[in-house]
């Protein structure tokens, strides 16, 4: 299967003010709104070094698109990383899906999603429920917004019910995907691969990650 990769129009974007927690340097970034609006609570933004200034940290972003505070982290981040998390002023949720990301069984999730990509096979990753919703992305843009329309289509067409899902973009890079259940939710890991991946070599990738994720549930 062959899909376009439609470029996000300029409306998709919200610029916010990012300021480093070490340094202090002060950035205007563009955040996909889509991956703010869709957030039940805050939305993590992992930015790498050389984003901003020469430091990696991260920023929680609240619905209105305001900066609710920053954590340095002890590690290099290479893409900039979006994913759900708990509100740092809420201790209680009964959102499921906030519950989840609030776990140490999704740290170890993300953890083991970035240790796959390499930047040169594996481009990107990402964790999603079936109808779209981001939980966890390391994807470029262009691709987040594509897979993220695929799943709500293919959700709203009650397709979601199929085990695997590969997609081949024009420039032949390709998108591979699993859906599994974690702790009663239906969701989709994905791996996006560069064009010198062919997909059965991309399907043993993901049977890769797929198994070592088996592995942290138990």
């Amino acid at each position: 299967m062959t899909e376009t990769e439609d470029l996000p129009d300029v409306e998709d974007y919200q610029d916010i003010i990012v300021i480093c927690p070490k340094c202090k340097t002060k950035k205007e970034l563009k955040i996909p709104t889509k991956i703010i609006n869709q957030a039940k609570q805050l939305t993590t933004v992992s930015i790498p070094s050389g984003t901003v200034c020469e430091h990696s940290f991260q920023s929680f972003v609240d619905k209105n698109f305001k900066v609710r505070g920053y954590q340095t982290v002890d590690f290099e981040f290479s893409h900039m990383e979006f994913y759900e998390s708990r509100d740092i002023q809420s201790s209680e949720s009964d959102d499921v899906i906030a519950q989840l990301s609030s776990q140490q069984l999704f740290q170890d999730i993300i953890k083991l999603l970035r240790s796959f990509v390499d930047d040169k096979e594996i481009l990107g990753s990402g964790i999603f429920t079936v109808d779209g919703h981001i939980l966890f992305s390391s994807l470029p843009s262009n691709t987040l917004f594509s897979i993220m329309k695929e799943f709500e289509v293919r959700s709203k067409k009650k397709l979601s019910s199929l085990k695997k899902m590969y997609l081949e973009l024009e420039n032949d890079q390709k998108i591979c995907s699993n859906y599994i259940e974690i702790q009663d939710i239906q969701l989709a890991i994905v791996l996006f691969f560069s064009q010198s991946v062919k997909l059965g070599m991309g399907n043993l990738y993901l049977n890769d990650l797929v198994k070592k994720i088996r592995k942290l549930e138990n």
